[in-house]
């Protein structure tokens, strides 16, 4: 199956409306090949409803997209020879031990009896759950059920994955290990497609990101951009005499131009960082002075702040009229799928 696009997904204009709700509202992705590309939003933002739409298990009420240059649409059927969608998986037999599920699958994918066996026994491995794999599903944690679905997933070693939210109530010991199979998985050439409604994750894994609210993309690019497209970043000092921090502050106003903030206690003080260059004559400035540092950093804006910038609310909130519609479509598609 060919994969020679520079583009594993183009998507313009999809939307998906469910009764009055417009679960997605004309959102544009482009994701690049051999890259983890992350759409950012809380629950009910229309992430899974977008997954479903490219995985081709939902038809777009509007707009197009293409997988490697095949379209959702026309090509159904070579589209899911080229992706892997991990809540596709979500419904396996809770009585079967892992083993015996993952052969299962193997075999509905065409594999042979042997092959089946090796495949299993080899993802088990990779995911950490080879002690495990006699034992039905039924005993296993959430953190198991989730890395037993991302190894189900990877069967067919499909070029392009969808991973929906796939460390959402993990202990952070798991989620560390979900990350690191993640950025295996793409040195090895493979794409990633990934929602989440945690920053941290975004920042971790993503080489871009698209933050996605009430159904549409409100920003898009790498951690990097997106921060600086908030704010500057923040000059920030600890002083080694809290007796100098009148002083220090004014130095700031003159050599920075900016009005720094003290800390409560006294003892730090930030200042907004407009012109990098101009740190190095506040350093010299402060030497001149006799004022001492302790402790010097810079600290760029957060994911965070980005959300909140660009939302008006945390990526935790929950506007219950806005989203309590998109909420029940996707928990149906979920079941669907």
């Amino acid at each position: 199956m060919t994969t020679s696009s520079e583009w594993a997904v183009e998507a313009h204009g999809l939307v998906k409306v469910f009764g009055d709700n417009r679960a997605v509202d004309g959102v544009d992705l482009n994701v690049r090949a051999g890259t983890v590309y992350g759409v950012l939003g809380p629950n009910g933002a229309g992430k899974t409803t977008t997954i479903s739409m490219l995985a081709t298990l939902m038809k777009p009420d509007a707009g197009e997209a293409t997988i490697f240059g095949h379209d959702i649409r026309r090509e159904q059927q070579v589209v899911r020879q080229l992706i892997g969608v991990t809540a596709q998986f979500a419904s396996v037999d809770e009585t079967l031990s892992a083993t015996e599920n993952l052969v299962i699958f193997s075999r509905l994918l065409g594999l042979g009896r042997t092959e089946a066996k090796r495949k299993a026994a080899e993802l088990l491995e990779e995911f950490g759950l080879t002690e495990a794999a006699k034992r039905p599903l039924k005993k296993f944690s959430g953190g198991m059920r989730r890395r037993l679905d991302l190894a189900a997933s990877l069967i067919s070693q499909p070029p392009l994955l969808f991973l929906d939210e796939p460390t959402t109530g993990l202990d952070p010991r798991t989620r560390a290990q979900m990350w690191d199979t993640i950025r295996r998985l793409v040195s090895t050439g493979s794409t990633v497609l990934l929602t989440t409604q945690y920053l941290d994750e975004a920042d971790q894994l993503a080489d871009r990101i698209a933050v996605i609210d009430t159904g549409r993309v409100v920003a898009e690019g790498t951690a990097d951009e997106l921060k600086a497209s908030v704010g500057e970043s923040s000059l920030q000092l600890r002083l080694a005499d809290p007796a100098d921090m009148e002083d220090a502050r004014r130095a700031i106003q003159a050599v920075l131009g900016v009005d720094a903030i003290i800390s409560p206690e006294g003892s730090r003080i930030t200042a907004p960082m407009r012109n990098p260059d101009t740190v190095t004559d506040l350093f010299v400035t402060f030497r001149e002075a006799g004022i001492h540092l302790t402790e010097m950093s810079v600290q760029k804006p957060t994911l965070d702040e980005v959300f909140l910038t660009l939302t008006g609310h945390g990526v935790e909130d929950e506007d219950i009229d806005t989203m309590s519609g998109t909420n029940g479509a996707e928990e149906a598609e979920r079941v669907s799928a």
